[in-house]
């Protein structure tokens, strides 16, 4: 749904509680048409049931109004004395119309100076609830979300089972586009394993300004761009769902390319604008090797002295190990053992085509370890548009700058000739940023050289904190990564212990001004 219709949607609502509510604007002291004026309508109606005038932002914002309207509509009604059960599940089945019921039928009063506090143990901690789950709703939207290391692509940085707290300001908090949605997960709501929203209505891409831009090389949260139509199968039924941007499956890849680079890759390594990319000292590069041995290297070995955590398979035969991922560092080491014969890199070669690479065109010989150049489009960046570039951009054109943006934008090709929505054209000026992600992890690592460029709407935050890290395999708590961060440089420096004192101070000032306000009694 686009601005206008939305816009239209506001004057209908604002109509629909005129016609339900002016009487009792009357029987409480106010004006008939201050029920009517957008707005001010809900900062009045707040004065009377006794609630803060801040509650009408409340009803403003994506899916914390969805546990705001009902609120408000119980709250109205106990207003005018309606407190039996009865009178709260009949205003909440009617979405709120029961009102108009008893705005035209029944005499009814205000109550002034109505009691707030629950009058059963139940009912306060309902409220008590509702509360958290509006406040958690908000941090989690637009200012802070927990997020999950779900795979190894940028291991020895970010480990499987690294629990991050993502922030949604650095580069912007987006606006939730879906608006009709489960409160605080993402696209499947736990234990029921059943879709958390609503794919219609939609609410046009909106972001918040940030204070920085995405800098190169930083790591980034993002919603997968392919992730839609045909590529999406979770909940076991056998169908296919299409997915709105902001419930697409969340993505975490440290950004390499920024609008406007010329990018390449040769032999794994990025090559951004003709210069090596030069990774921060976190960051450690890891590729696929095999090992030819004269025999069997003790497993704990591999952990603990050459840090080969990524997993490997050993050819007894041939006396061969195949490594999925080993950092230079750990490559040193390793090929220092008695044991190891011959190192042999696994890398694609120059000019072999991948057709799992990006854009899947045979015409663009390219793969995981030689590929490129690209150009990475940038907002108001124009470029040719011919039957060699087409494959590069036409996703880009007909649907992140299309479909999803609600532009009917169709590219058809009729000899050399390129149409867009039937017009010829020979160039095309990009709408928006994008990016280019790749994992550290480079042979095993579905990124960008998979499905192409992110869009900058997609980008969800920057993460900033490691608060929990589990490690899976040895059932153990990694408390040395425990509240480290996730940017800078040298060894992440663990701050629990500054966590731990800062709380027990809280709690020992919280213990002193509640006896000193004792005693004062």
């Amino acid at each position: 749904m686009s601005w206008i219709g939305w816009f239209i949607f506001f004057l209908i609502v604002q109509v629909v509680h005129f016609a339900g509510t002016w009487r009792l604007y009357q029987i409480a002291g106010k004006k008939a048409w201050e029920a009517a004026v957008p707005v001010y309508n809900a900062v009045v109606l707040m004065k009377i049931i006794n609630r803060p005038w801040w509650w009408t932002i409340l009803l403003f914002v994506p899916i914390v109004n969805l546990i705001m309207f009902p609120v408000v509509w119980v709250e109205t009604i106990r207003s005018f004395g309606r407190n039996s059960t009865t009178d709260t599940v009949l205003v909440l089945i009617t979405l709120g119309l029961y009102i108009y019921y008893i705005n035209y039928t029944q005499k009814v009063s205000l109550i002034e100076n109505r009691s707030l506090k629950p009058r059963t143990a139940t009912g306060e901690w309902v409220s008590s609830i509702l509360f958290a789950v509006v406040a958690a709703t908000i941090v989690h939207t637009y200012f802070m979300q927990p997020f999950t290391i779900p795979t190894s692509s940028l291991e020895k940085t970010l480990l499987v089972g690294d629990f991050l707290f993502v922030s949604k300001f650095h580069y912007g908090a987006r606006a939730p586009m879906t608006p009709i949605a489960f409160p605080m997960v993402h696209d499947t709501i736990p234990i029921v394993h059943t879709k958390s929203y609503l794919s219609k209505p939609q609410i046009p891409y909106f972001r918040f300004p940030g204070f920085q831009d995405i800098e190169r090389n930083e790591i980034v949260v993002f919603n997968w761009p392919v992730d839609t139509v045909n590529a999406f199968q979770q909940y076991g039924d056998g169908k296919y769902y299409y997915k709105p941007i902001d419930k697409k499956s969340n993505y975490v890849k440290r950004c390499v390319g920024l609008p406007g680079d010329s990018l390449e890759v040769r032999d794994g390594y990025v090559f951004i604008n003709g210069q090596k990319n030069q990774l921060p000292d976190r960051a450690k590069l890891q590729f696929r090797y095999a090992l030819r041995t004269n025999g069997q290297i003790n497993p704990q070995l591999l952990v603990d002295r050459y840090d080969i955590t990524d997993g490997y398979e050993y050819d007894q035969q041939n006396s061969v190990y195949y490594f999925r991922a080993i950092s230079e560092e750990s490559l040193d080491k390793i090929r220092n053992n008695p044991s190891v014969l011959e190192v042999i890199p696994l890398k694609g070669n120059k000019g072999q085509w991948d057709r799992s690479v990006f854009p899947n065109n045979e015409a663009y010989a390219w793969n995981n370890d030689f590929f490129g150049p690209l150009y990475i489009p940038q907002k108001g960046a124009t470029v040719a548009i011919t039957p060699e570039t087409l494959p590069l951009y036409k996703r880009v054109i007909e649907v992140y700058e299309g479909s999803e943006l609600g532009i009917e934008n169709k590219i058809t090709q009729n000899g050399t000739e390129i149409l867009l929505n039937g017009n010829p054209i020979s160039e095309y000026t990009f709408k928006m940023d994008y990016y280019w992600m790749m994992g550290d992890n480079r042979n095993n690592s579905e990124d960008a050289r998979t499905w192409g460029f992110v869009p900058f709407n997609h980008v969800v935050g920057k993460p900033v904190f490691i608060w929990m890290s589990w490690d899976g395999i040895n059932k153990r708590v990694r408390w040395e990564r425990i509240f480290t961060t996730v940017s800078g440089h040298g060894k992440p420096v663990s701050y629990l212990m500054y966590f731990i004192i800062l709380v027990i101070a809280w709690f020992a000032f919280d213990f002193y001004r509640k006896r000193k306000k004792v005693a004062g009694k």
